[in-house]
């Protein structure tokens, strides 16, 4: 897992600045952010960079592999998931029946529940995408 300094140098290369210049765009002393590499950062501090960037202090902390997910977001994802892993397993849904009336192994389940999440958060950021009025896009 990436800490959190190594997920703002990612944004800031992608951005093409140096991890000093956002340090003085945010008004912050030089070397701040680089001891986050070994530190907590404060709450207000991590809110401005994750606003600079424009992400979510969930990505910046390792909280969410996406940039535009906050834990609710993460929340409704792993609901669904639930609901949808759920419903795999009941004795009238097509995988069940599918599979001769038995249950799936361990490891066919997994691959589902892999596909069946990349599927939820994609379609997640689709929805964002789509549904995110004009003015309020980065």
């Amino acid at each position: 897992m990436q800490s959190t300094y190594e997920r703002i140098k990612l944004l800031a290369e992608k951005q093409k600045i140096s991890i000093r210049k956002v340090e003085e765009d945010l008004g912050f002393g030089n070397g701040t952010l680089n001891r986050w590499r070994k530190n907590t950062p404060g709450a207000d501090k991590l809110s401005k960079v994750a606003d600079y960037f424009g992400v979510t202090t969930d990505y910046l902390l390792g909280r969410t592999e996406t940039p535009q997910f906050t834990s609710k977001d993460e929340r409704d994802i792993q609901k669904k998931l639930t609901e949808m892993i759920n419903g795999l397993s009941d004795d009238s849904s097509l995988a069940y029946l599918n599979n001769g009336g038995t249950e799936i192994d361990e490891e066919d389940a997994e691959l589902i529940r892999s596909a069946l999440e990349r599927t939820l958060r994609r379609s997640k950021l689709l929805a964002k995408e789509k549904f995110t009025p004009k003015k309020y896009r980065k």
